[in-house]
Formats: C-alpha cells, sequence, structure tokens
C-alpha cells in the first residue's frame, strides 16, 4: 500500500521524486525518503508526511539525476525514521524501496542475523536488502542477478526499486502483487506504483506484470522475467491528465471528487446509453454476454466500498435478470474453499484495479476453471488484464482515500450489466427505453443533490460532535446505508454502523437514546412505508432522526429533526442519488472535526497488501 516513485534522466532527480511523492501520498503517509544517487548514495528519510521530508530538505543540496523514493503505510515496524524507505545495505552502495509484504521474512532474518548481518529496522523489507548483499558478495553475482536470485528466495508480494552509487547508469523495477509503472519519456525513465506521478512528465507507460523485472538505463530499458527470460513489452498511452489528479481550486480531493459525479456518471454511461436506438452497449462485455446470460449463478467479489456496491448490484441483476448472485468478500473468498461449479460466474469489482485480495480472488476462480470478468476504474490496471473481460467505469482518477465517484459510477455500471442481462428476456423494449432514461437522468439529479451542500453542512454543525450514528435502509438502500456510515466511520473517526432498517429491532434499536443520531433513507419506494414505522420507533424512543427522501415529501417533518429532500427516480436507481447527501454529510463533519479527509489515519487508497 505504499507508493514508490523512481528517475533516471536528466532533471534533478530529488525534485522529481519529492513532486511524485506528493501525488502518491494517497497511498501511504506515515515516513517518505529519498535515495539519489551522485558518486555515493545520498538518502533522506523521515516520519511524517512528504512535506515534512520537504522541509528537512530544504536547506540541503541533494545532486544528482538518478534515485528512487518511497511515502510508506507501515505493514512491519511503527513509523519512525529508522522504519522508513529507502533502505541501504550495510555498506552503503546500493538502496531499495519496497511495497508489499515478505512473508518468509521471519526465517531469513533468523539466517542472515546467525551470519553477520546486523539489522537497524523492524522491516521485512530489511530482510530483502541484506539478502541481495549476501548473495552478491558470496557468489560474485551483478546486482541485477543478486536480485533475481533474491526474488526467488522471498515469498511474499513486492514492488521494489533498487539503485546504487556504484552504478549511476543504472534503475531496476520488479513486482509481484504491487503494482509497478514505467513512465517513458524523451530521454528519460519514470517509475511509479500508479500513474500519479508519471502523467506531469509523459503519457507513454509500459505496466509490469507479476514476475517482471525492468532494467532501465539512459539510453533505453528491458524487460525479462525474473528468470530472466527476455520479454516483448507494449507501450500503452494513459488517459489520465494532469488536471485531473490536482485539487482544482477545492479544498480536498474528496470534495472534488464528490462534486465531479455528475461528470463521471456522464462519462460513465457516454457512448453505452444510447437513447436514441433505444440501445445499451456494454462493449467490453459483448463477447461474454451470452455466458452470463445463461450462468446458472454470479458470485460478486469486492473490498470496502466496492463490496457496497456489489449488494446494490445483486439486486440489480436478481431484480431485473432473475440470475441468482452472492456477493462475496474478496478478502475471504479464497479462504472458505468456496463452492464453485461450471456454469458459475465470478464478477470483480474494485476501483484501483490492484486490490490484492480481489486479485487473489481472481486468482482463485481461474484456478478452478471459472471465467472472472472485472469491473474496475483504472485503465491498465492488473485487475483489468487478468480478467477475461470487463467494464471500466471512466470515473477519472480517484485520489481521495474515502471512496465516492468511484462508488457511483460501480453502481451504474452494475444497473447497466442487469438491464443488458435483462434485455429481450425478461423486460419488454417499452421498459427498456424507460429505464435507459431515467438513467441519462441522473447526472442532473445528482447536481440537483449536490445543491443541497449548504443545508448538509448546517446539519453537520449540530451533529459533528456525536460519538455514535446509525444508518438504516431497506431494499437497494440498505446497501447505501453501509456505505454512509463506512464513510463516516473513515474520515471522521466516529463509530458508525449501517442496518437493514427492520433489522434495528433486532439489537440496535437498545442503542437509540436522544444522543443518538439515526440516518434513514425513505425515498417514497416499495419499502416506504415499512421505513416510516421504523422510523416512527426510533421517535418514540427520543431517537434524533435525519431523513433522505423525494422532493416534495413533508410527511416526514412530524418526526425528524432534519429532512434532506432529493429529486425522485426509479427504485432501482435510487443509490445514485441518495448516497451523495451521505457523503457529503460525512465530509463536513470530518472537516468540522480538523480531520484529514483525503488522509485519513490508519488508511491508504488501494489496498496492495493483505
Amino acid at each position: 500500500m505504499c507508493g514508490i516513485v523512481g528517475y533516471i534522466g536528466d532533471r534533478p532527480a530529488a525534485d522529481v521524486l519529492l513532486r511524485g511523492l506528493q501525488r502518491l501520498e494517497y497511498r501511504g503517509y506515515d515516513s517518505a525518503g529519498i535515495a539519489v544517487v551522485n558518486g555515493n548514495l545520498s538518502v533522506h528519510k523521515r516520519q511524517g508526511k512528504v512535506n515534512d521530508l520537504k522541509a528537512a530538505l530544504s536547506n540541503v543540496a541533494v545532486e544528482g539525476t538518478l534515485g528512487i523514493g518511497h511515502t510508506r503505510w507501515a505493514t512491519h515496524g511503527f513509523p519512525s525514521d529508522r522504519n522508513a524507505h529507502p533502505h541501504t545495505s550495510s555498506s552503503g552502495d546500493f538502496a531499495i524501496v519496497h511495497n508489499g509484504i515478505i512473508e518468509n521474512y521471519g526465517a531469513l532474518r533468523e539466517r542472515l542475523t546467525e551470519e553477520g548481518y546486523t539489522f537497524t529496522s523492524q522491516t521485512d523489507t530489511e530482510v530483502l536488502v541484506h539478502l541481495i548483499d549476501k548473495l552478491r558478495k558470496d557468489n560474485g553475482l551483478s546486482l541485477e542477478e543478486a536480485i533475481r536470485q533474491a526474488l526467488r528466495v522471498v515469498v511474499g508480494t513486492y514492488g521494489i526499486a533498487v539503485v546504487s552509487s556504484e552504478d549511476p547508469d543504472l534503475l531496476i523495477a520488479a513486482r509481484k502483487g504491487s503494482p509497478l509503472i514505467l513512465g517513458v519519456g524523451e530521454g528519460e525513465f519514470f517509475l511509479g506504483s500508479d500513474a500519479a506521478p508519471l502523467v506531469e512528465y509523459t503519457r507513454q507507460v509500459v505496466y509490469l506484470n507479476d514476475g517482471e523485472m525492468v532494467v532501465i538505463r539512459r539510453g533505453g530499458f528491458e524487460v525479462r522475467t525474473i528468470d530472466n527470460v527476455p520479454l516483448e513489452k507494449e507501450v500503452h498511452e494513459l488517459e489520465w491528465d494532469l488536471e485531473q489528479i490536482e485539487k482544482g481550486g477545492y479544498e480536498h480531493f474528496m470534495l472534488k471528487e464528490i462534486m465531479e459525479q455528475p461528470t463521471s456518471l456522464e462519462n460513465c454511461m457516454r457512448g453505452r446509453i444510447r437513447l436514441s436506438e433505444n440501445a445499451l452497449r456494454l462493449g467490453g462485455l459483448i463477447d461474454v454476454m451470452d455466458q452470463l446470460r445463461s450462468a446458472r449463478r454470479i458470485i460478486i467479489a469486492a473490498c470496502g466500498t466496492s463490496w457496497h456496491a456489489a449488494l446494490v448490484g445483486e439486486y440489480l441483476i436478481e431484480a431485473f435478470a432473475r440470475i441468482p448472485v452472492e456477493v462475496e468478500y474478496a478478502s475471504e473468498f479464497r479462504y472458505r474453499n468456496p463452492v464453485l461449479v461450471e456454469g458459475d460466474v465470478v464478477l470483480v469489482i474494485s476501483q484501483s484495479g490492484e486490490t490484492a485480495d480481489t486479485l487473489a480472488a481472481i486468482r482463485a476462480a481461474k484456478r478452478r476453471g471459472i471465467p472472472v470478468y472485472g469491473v474496475c476504474n483504472t485503465v491498465g490496471s492488473t485487475i483489468a488484464r487478468d480478467t477475461d473481460a470487463g467494464v471500466y467505469l471512466h470515473a477519472g482518477p480517484e485520489i481521495g482515500v474515502a471512496s465516492t465517484k468511484a462508488f457511483t459510477a460501480q453502481v451504474t455500471v452494475l444497473a447497466m450489466i442487469a438491464l443488458k442481462l435483462a434485455e429481450g428476456r425478461t423486460i419488454t423494449e417499452a421498459e427498456m427505453a424507460h429505464y435507459l432514461r431515467a438513467m441519462a437522468e441522473i447526472p442532473e439529479k445528482v447536481r440537483q443533490v449536490l445543491e443541497l451542500d449548504d443545508q448538509i453542512k448546517q446539519i453537520a454543525q449540530v451533529y459533528r460532535y456525536a460519538s455514535n450514528f446509525l444508518y438504516l435502509g431497506r431494499g437497494y438502500n440498505f446497501p447505501v446505508a453501509l456505505e454512509g456510515a463506512l464513510k463516516l466511520k473513515e474520515i471522521s473517526y466516529i463509530h458508525a454502523e449501517g442496518y437493514p432498517a427492520a433489522e434495528m429491532k433486532h439489537g440496535p434499536i437498545a442503542l437509540i437514546d436522544q444522543f443518538m443520531p439515526v440516518v434513514f433513507i425513505a425515498m417514497k419506494d416499495s419499502t416506504y412505508d415499512k421505513v416510516i414505522t421504523n422510523i416512527e420507533e426510533v421517535a418514540a424512543r427520543k431517537g434524533s432522526v435525519i431523513a433522505i427522501t423525494d422532493h416534495g415529501n413533508g410527511e416526514l417533518d412530524r418526526l425528524c429533526e432534519y429532512v434532506i429532500r432529493i429529486p425522485a427516480t426509479e427504485e432501482f436507481l435510487s443509490p445514485l442519488l441518495t448516497v451523495v447527501p451521505l457523503q457529503l454529510l460525512s465530509y463536513h463533519i470530518a472537516v468540522m472535526r480538523g480531520c484529514n479527509v483525503d488522509q485519513p489515519r490508519n488508511l491508504a487508497k488501494s489496498v496492495t497488501v493483505e
């Protein structure tokens, strides 16, 4: 979950590395460091944010045009200067940065200690440094070959970059389970855990696959497998541009991304929903649509916010296509020996396309011969390349750690998949036309919801000191209740729980008193009358109720402290609207509590370790 950046070219490397680390900081931000080659290795690292490292270097001249950098999310060893990357060999002649987990580091550390190596950190990465050093010295190997042999010994995941003071013309990188991208410029090359640190300089990139190593020199690069088999790699063009990864005048990326949702949903639907033709086209699934339609069962695997979108997808696909759906936590999928049989299809969902648990679910399904399709946002990501087919969100880069526009785009894609599966089978042509028109209206309705920002900010002012929240919804909006609670927990550190509204009576109602804010999603749909009863039950116990309902609905005013009224839409599309006030409520509460909403404690954007 850490961020890696590397550079070799003619520019001052320290400047490129520090700018790159700032763009990667959403991947980890408890410490940061750089190593620059200029005759020797100049290594500088600090606990804290990248700005703390920059401040420490403000009066230090770091010369050199080759270097690596790292921003950390701790796995082994608490955040400290000592545990920060880069880590260097005992002689100080080479340095490494590492994203991932070396699972057999304990045994390796014990063995290396017995052979005289001294460890100065608590990290698993330092084991890799000393192992490379030992293999190089004992066997007279080049640094490149020592790295290859070391990577065959370690068990676990890694994305690494290595530089050496003995070769100012060499940058080596390799990956297994942790993403790495090579940026190709004019006479210069860049490395990044994702495209964010590269897009300022080049749009030409090479995606490294698992088990691949790239050796970069100033005149070019060569990609080989860890077993030293040469590979031909295609150069791709990034879809991102620099403006998309800037804040654009907003105080936080999260707020920018909330406000971008009308545009991101338009982009998600563009070219897919064709009203003039009464057609829905999902190009990435054309060749497998018959297999999906004939599936015995669809298993959706995802994590976090994507798992909540998957729950909405379960409701959508079962309601429209009448295909049984099961939603799995990707983190549990492969460990519980799931029953997978011929006729099953696995669908995975991930914003980043690099989520380690979701990748593991893909591989578990493939080992059993089950087709796997993907829904992800990041073009060229590992999940996009490892699945058999899929659909991109086209939501644009999401930098804020708490996912917002990716959720609504995921639900939109799942709604389109559900309708496409139902087309010509369980819904009529007239019904399809009606549903597509309703979907096309969603971006404008989201804009109307965003206009309620001032009202939601006032509600946040009232509840910012609450210790607990309860979120309740039914049907399609039960997963939205889960997502609303998750957003509040992630960025404001307030304990919150989401439940199906009827389940409140089976335990959570014991928590309700005048100090417990309860958020109800109460749209006038098929579950509305039941939700009203649940609101009455909370009001009878003096709970403080915030309700989200349709424009023009005054029925809830007598029961609720606050009512947020949003445009009506088709019931199956309501999550795309009801989630937006919950995103804004969480955002404003977190800001008022002085929390860093873009970099909440203990979290990172792309979970690339188990």
